[in-house]
């Protein structure tokens, strides 16, 4: 069974953002990128499912520009057997992500497709869902564990109040959680070798999809500035404080 990977390139998680000037988004540029970390998650699964003889090709997916080859690199260090670059110029909006993706599933027809539950740039957590919708395929969202019977996948979900139990029929699409597993080291060598894998390269215009973005984002902003927090002696006066604040 093929298994198909999508990760997506982000600014690294030990890098403070920072918003530019205009508001009009995150200041990207000189800023240290890598691999989404729930798509390293999702990476590092297939691996598993491979190494248990349930998966027999696993194919890494990114979406963007030229330089997001470099997390479609990660994942061949990590071990994915092919890499591919769908070029796409823009924005892109989960919608446009879950159109592309389906694209490229019904070009390689994987039994498996899996992605991180969310990316930490925008955390919209949309892209899975999505693309399960556009395909009519099973999805097992926030995924914490997942077992490979025949022509099944079970899929232990975090969920509110703990963790549900869903049996899906394959074709799936799965999007990981933080407890999934613990991806592995990459070593320096094996990432040397990657530079010297092939990347396939798409186009949107290519696969005949508009992945042009639906919403406008108007501005984007820090959080306003908490103040800071007070102790109180009693129960009464914290119920006497809550009363001046109108909470209560």
């Amino acid at each position: 069974m093929k298994a198909l990977v999508a990760v997506k390139r982000v600014v690294d998680h030990n890098v403070q953002v920072h918003i530019k000037p205009d508001g009009s988004g995150v200041e990207t540029a000189g800023v240290k990128m890598s691999i989404n970390p729930f798509d390293e998650i999702a990476v590092e699964e297939a691996l598993r499912l491979k190494e248990r003889g349930v998966v027999t090709e696993i194919v890494a997916v990114t979406l963007g520009e030229a330089v997001a080859q470099d997390v479609l690199r990660h994942a061949l260090a990590m071990g994915a057997d092919r890499a591919v670059l769908v070029e796409a110029h823009g924005e892109l909006q989960p919608l446009g992500v879950a159109k592309l993706l389906k694209a490229v599933v019904e070009r390689e027809q994987p039994g498996l497709i899996l992605l991180g539950k969310q990316a930490i740039d925008d955390d919209a957590g949309q892209a899975g869902q999505m693309l399960a919708a556009l395909l009519g395929a099973a999805q097992g969202t926030f995924a914490s564990a997942v077992t490979v019977q025949g022509d099944e996948v079970e899929v232990v979900r975090e969920v509110d109040g703990g963790t549900e139990t869903v049996a899906l029929k394959l074709p799936a699409v799965l999007t990981a959680d933080l407890r999934l597993n613990e991806p592995r080291f990459v070593k320096l060598p094996n990432l040397m070798m990657a530079k010297k894998k092939p990347i396939e390269q798409l186009t949107a215009d290519g696969l005949g999809v508009d992945a042009a973005p639906r919403l406008k984002r108007l501005k984007v902003a820090t959080p306003p500035h908490r103040a800071p927090g007070v102790k109180v002696n009693s129960v009464a006066e914290l119920a006497q404080k809550l009363r001046e604040a109108k909470v209560v």
